[in-house]
């Protein structure tokens, strides 16, 4: 699988599109808003921040109205800087990278109502913000150098620039799963080792010194990688793909060669690779947790699986993960499983809240730039 051709968002803005299913990654963009503030805050000043022009990136940026709602709050919280120091607002600009099949054109068609409301909140005076598309890899060089202020990530830097190598002994899985050999593990830790100290090397030279880095991707809680917050999520759909096997409907070696190009780092296993990289101080690095539906906050419409809302919830989290997965699947089983599949992880998805109220776990990580690689 050759993952920077294959790996994007649904497109357009069907009832499976990103666009339609992104409220769970809005929820994560929303909570992690106040390390956002904090992290600006700690480059507010005019050496770094209040030149000329302002520059951002949102790396991963994606196709739905939440990457203009990051650039929005990033917009805010600079004037109210600004305007706390008595310093003239920079231009600013701000460039929204992700992989060369996202939907940009859904992008770009949200920028006229986006521009019209930050002329509507901040006045006709306010300076220009100029917005552009930076497709690529965020795991090799996007930016001249030293050109950054600001770069963002959400939603993002758990995905692997490709499947780990030696994972043909992890039948019937697709991620790390109770069942799979130790080297399964060892071999998507070895990939996130290297993809995120390219990710950090390749911003090093991109992010002026006094710079700044907020990340916010899928995570786990504990040094185990098959837990509820990370690796059930997966088997779930594996379990999916399998029953579909047992009808006839796919072919055991299709299942047995599909791997997902993901991986949920631990807390120890992120400070190891910016300490080893050595670009970065870390500022900050915290956890929390959202729920597997975008449509609960609490779990307590869950009560069995006779229950209405239960079974909403189920079909709710496969019309997440098929907004983010299906563009995958599809490039390796082909377009005819694709809504049995789905229907089949609602279901059994269903089944798990009835026992469990299972969370994402994600990490936010602050950083700030000081010292240029050699």
């Amino acid at each position: 699988m050759v993952v920077v051709n294959i790996l994007h968002m649904s497109s357009g803005v069907g009832e499976s599109s990103y666009a339609k299913n992104s409220t769970l990654q809005e929820t994560v963009i929303q909570k992690a808003l106040p390390f956002l503030k904090h992290a600006i805050m700690g480059i507010a000043n005019p050496g770094v921040m209040f030149g000329q022009c302002f520059k951002i990136a949102d790396l991963g940026c994606s196709s739905s109205k939440n990457t203009l709602l990051v650039a929005s709050n990033i917009i805010d919280v600079v004037i109210d800087l600004c305007k706390e120091n008595n310093l003239k607002t920079p231009q600013l600009q701000v460039c929204l990278n992700d992989l060369f099949e996202n939907d940009f054109n859904n992008l770009f068609k949200l920028l006229p109502d986006f521009y019209a409301q930050l002329e509507k909140k901040q006045g006709a005076k306010f300076g220009p913000c100029f917005v552009s598309a930076v497709p690529g890899s965020f795991y090799g060089r996007l930016f001249p150098d030293q050109s950054l202020h600001l770069v963002h990530s959400a939603n993002s830097v758990h995905w692997l620039s490709q499947v780990p190598e030696g994972l043909e002994n992890n039948a019937l899985n697709i991620y790390i799963a109770k069942t799979s050999p130790p080297n399964v593990f060892r071999a998507y830790q070895k990939q996130f080792h290297t993809d995120f100290t390219k990710f950090l090397r390749s911003r090093s030279e991109e992010i002026v010194c006094g710079g700044c880095m907020i990340l916010t991707f899928l995570g786990r809680g504990n040094a185990d990688p098959t837990t509820d917050d990370c690796g059930v999520f997966w088997e779930l759909l594996a379990h999916s793909l399998e029953s579909m096997l047992k009808e006839g409907l796919v072919q055991e070696s299709d299942i047995n060669s599909f791997n997902m190009p993901i991986y949920t780092p631990c807390e120890y296993e992120v400070r190891d690779v910016i300490h080893s990289e050595g670009s970065f101080s870390l500022d900050n690095l915290s956890l929390f947790e959202v729920n597997w539906s975008p449509n609960d906050t609490d779990y307590t419409n869950i009560k069995d699986l006779r229950n209405e809302p239960i079974q909403s919830l189920g079909e709710n989290t496969a019309k997440v993960v098929r907004a983010v997965a299906e563009p995958l699947l599809t490039s390796h089983f082909g377009n005819s499983i694709i809504d049995q599949v789905f229907k089949k992880y609602g279901e059994r998805v269903a089944e798990h809240l009835a026992k469990k109220n299972p969370r994402h776990t994600m990490l936010v990580v602050s950083l700030t730039k000081t010292t240029m690689k050699k």
